[in-house]
């Protein structure tokens, strides 16, 4: 699932493609929005919020809508120029959006909804703090994270209510330069926001091409890019030597349990709803990221 970097590339190419332009057709390929006709709506602003993208477009009588898309696993959004050929099939396309200078379309969008702009808060409001965002507020995430102690870090570090915009990758690379093993508990991390400003620095030194999170050395600061220097710290090295201590890299899986999205309930008179446990992969050095708050440490 892409992280909030990459949606802040999408969100910046989608703007730069869009803002200020005229519409001269709307096509959404979901029921819910199939006889839904924009044209000659402006699009004003792209905007990433998390992993969301809020596409805010000005109509007549000064209405106001927004589309509002979430990638999930498989989706994208491309920009075309106008007529230009697709390079995915056309039947996973989701929402074609033209302009005189550019088309925008949107396949295998995971969630997709055009909701009045006034009411953006409806469907992105449960957010936490954006880590590349004008909102971020470290304070405000910690109260958020502080308040599960007990559940581990890796796992609050994911939940988008805490803050938006990490996914697994920044998750594990965040733990490996805090020197914290994920599955530590929250109330065992000494330093939170010492952890999220490893994670807002590893986002924001890749908003451009690529990805790397060696550019930030074992302490959290810059360190350039060394040549022949793997591209991440821990993520997906699995056996490989730590580059800090050399010790091999070890694969695990973090999970919680949450209720499965849509599902009826378990037992119905009693409103309790089917769960599932979700996991994820984690990767960690065992020496520079000591397991704490277990017996024994």
């Amino acid at each position: 699932m892409p992280e909030g970097d990459s949606i802040w590339r999408v969100a910046h190419q989608l703007h730069g493609a869009l803002a200020g332009q005229k519409l001269t057709a709307s096509d959404f390929r979901v029921p819910r929005y199939a006889t839904l006709n924009l044209r000659d709506w402006t699009v004003e602003e792209v905007v990433p919020r998390g992993k969301h993208l809020l596409m805010r477009l000005a109509g007549p009588d000064d209405e106001r809508l927004t589309v509002h898309s979430h990638l999930k696993m498989e989706g994208s959004w491309q920009v075309y120029p106008p007529g230009g050929r697709w390079r995915k099939p056309g039947f996973t396309a989701r929402c074609i959006l033209r302009t005189p200078v550019a088309d925008a379309v949107g396949f295998s969008l995971g969630l997709l909804e055009v909701i009045k702009t006034s009411e953006e808060d409806k469907a992105v409001g449960y957010l936490g703090p954006d880590l590349l965002g004008p909102d971020w507020d470290p304070a405000e995430a910690e109260r958020r994270v502080a308040s599960a102690p007990d559940v581990p870090i890796g796992v609050a570090l994911l939940d988008q209510r805490n803050l938006a915009g990490i996914g697994n990758i920044y998750r594990c690379e965040a733990c490996f330069l805090s020197g914290i093993h994920p599955a530590s508990p929250v109330s065992a991390v000494a330093d939170l926001p010492a952890l999220f400003a490893d994670a807002k620095q590893l986002l924001e030194a890749n908003l451009g091409p690529g990805r790397r999170t060696t550019v930030l050395n074992a302490r959290g600061t810059p360190a350039g890019r060394a040549a022949g220097r793997p591209g991440y710290w821990v993520y997906r090295r699995e056996h490989q030597p730590c580059l800090r201590c050399r010790t091999p890299i070890r694969h695990g899986v973090l999970g919680r349990t949450v209720p499965r999205s849509g599902s009826p309930a378990a037992v119905p008179a009693a409103g309790v709803p089917e769960l599932v446990t979700e996991e994820r992969d984690i990767y960690f050095c065992p020496k520079c990221q000591p397991l704490l708050g277990a017996a024994g440490t």
